[in-house]
């Protein structure tokens, strides 16, 4: 007997790099073990702002992927704000200085006119294309997985035509309440639009997923069909130990993007004192930033006069990522100070958490992270101001790792492997499937 087929909606996949791509790469890794055959549909010429060929790896073979051209206005935005070539970073990062008035007016275009974002022109041409595509090849389900938010918006276009063909709405980060919501200029009618548009996806689809306790809260008040909280989580073929040696240096990494909400000034504080305090301290630590980071931050960094401290490298591939991870001492973890900061679970903090180091977490001490942290011992958490808790933590660390002995026992943390999470999946998308079946 054929296995049910399902189809995902996706903006993100290989050869893209960074966090958007990993959650579906390895949902479709695992859907075959528990009875489902993933189908793929994907834009053939997207803008990705970084690349990171070796996630085909974990592609299954024979997969089906469909791919349609994709038209995004990124083009006229570069001619507009002088950009050249240059990739567009996701999250209005800026790395080479603050925002002028060139940048501020295109994120107002964007905000007000590209709704829900810059990918709505693929919106139509993908819901005829799949139309036809699923009369003639029938699925059994169909997921999206957003940001950016048009792919739900694809999925709202075919739910439209088949009713009873099951949806399942993926949120990574929320919509109208992500972090740099605010920063998009809307007017009243766009902000209208933008929730008008939300509410329609999630009223509409047989079931909304997202990644946190915090987000399921918001989500609720929106009146969801379905709501299910599926975390992200790490692989464990991709978090064997690697064998790399402990640094000798008293590494601090931070591996993936920090904006401007991730500057964590209050370490950044903690390292000058504890430098100034501790001369055998000052000369064992370092900081090291792998990945896109915020001129913000480099600004932050050098008024705190730890710019000789910090090394940064823009993008590693992910094994090589993961390599970092297992031999840092420490590894920093932001969580946006933003007032949806108490929901966020970000994708990288899960293989922190699977690489044996201790994580050091700047965010909220009552929220979703610090639960996880608590709850598997992998860490600490400290509020975004408090200055003691973080110089006494990294003290005590650091005096751990002069004896050799800077390390932690998790537990708890199988349940976030990206196979079981799968499984977690597959059984909503059966038991939608059986629900359809009998209606």
């Amino acid at each position: 007997m054929p296995r049910p087929r399902v189809l995902i909606i996706t903006y993100y996949w290989p050869p893209s790099g960074g966090a958007g791509v990993q959650r579906w790469v390895k949902f479709t890794r695992y859907l075959r073990d528990f009875g489902w055959e993933p189908v793929v549909y994907i834009p053939e010429n997207p803008e990705y702002p970084a690349l990171d060929a070796t996630f085909a790896n974990d592609l299954p073979e024979g997969l089906e992927v469909l791919k349609r051209r994709i038209w995004e206005p990124y083009s006229i935005y570069r001619k507009l704000t002088g950009k050249g070539d240059q990739p567009i970073n996701a999250g209005f990062i800026s790395e080479n200085g603050k925002k002028g008035w060139k940048d501020k007016l295109s994120i107002r275009i964007r905000g007000n006119l590209l709704i829900p974002d810059p990918r709505m022109f693929w919106i139509r041409p993908s819901v005829r294309y799949l139309s036809r595509y699923l009369h003639e090849h029938p699925v059994q389900a169909i997921v999206t997985t957003g940001p950016p938010h048009s792919m739900h918006r694809i999925g709202y276009g075919i739910k439209k035509q088949f009713p009873g063909l099951p949806w399942v709405a993926d949120f990574r980060d929320p919509w109208t309440n992500i972090d740099f919501y605010h920063e998009l200029g809307l007017t009243r009618l766009s902000d209208a639009i933008h929730h008008r548009m939300e509410r329609q996806v999630v009223q509409s689809a047989d079931a909304v997923v997202v990644v946190s306790v915090g987000m399921k809260e918001e989500f609720s008040l929106l009146n969801p069909n379905r709501l299910v909280m599926i975390p992200n989580g790490f692989d464990t073929a991709d978090v064997q130990p690697t064998g790399a040696a402990p640094d000798q240096q008293f590494t601090i990494s931070h591996i993936g993007t920090m904006n401007a909400a991730r500057n964590p000034e209050v370490i950044w504080k903690a390292i000058r004192q504890l430098c100034d305090e501790n001369i055998f301290f000052k000369k064992d630590v370092k900081i090291q930033l792998i990945g896109k980071v915020d001129f913000s931050v480099l600004e932050s960094l050098k008024h705190y006069d730890l710019e000789e401290k910090a090394e940064k490298t823009d993008y590693l591939p992910h094994a090589e990522a993961i390599q970092r991870q297992q031999s840092s001492q420490v590894l920093l973890l932001i969580i946006n100070n933003t007032p949806n900061a108490k929901g966020i679970l970000t994708g990288k903090f899960f293989e922190y958490i699977a690489s044996g180091r201790p994580v050091l977490g700047v965010g909220p001490s009552d929220g979703d992270a610090a639960q996880v942290l608590n709850e598997t011992g992998a860490g600490r958490m400290i509020d975004y101001e408090d200055l003691e808790t973080a110089k006494k933590v990294l003290l005590e660390w650091y005096a751990l790792y002069q004896e050799n002995r800077l390390k932690v026992a998790t537990a708890n943390v199988d349940k976030y492997s990206r196979r079981s999470l799968t499984g977690k999946l597959t059984e909503l998308l059966q038991e939608l499937h059986d629900k359809h079946a009998t209606t």
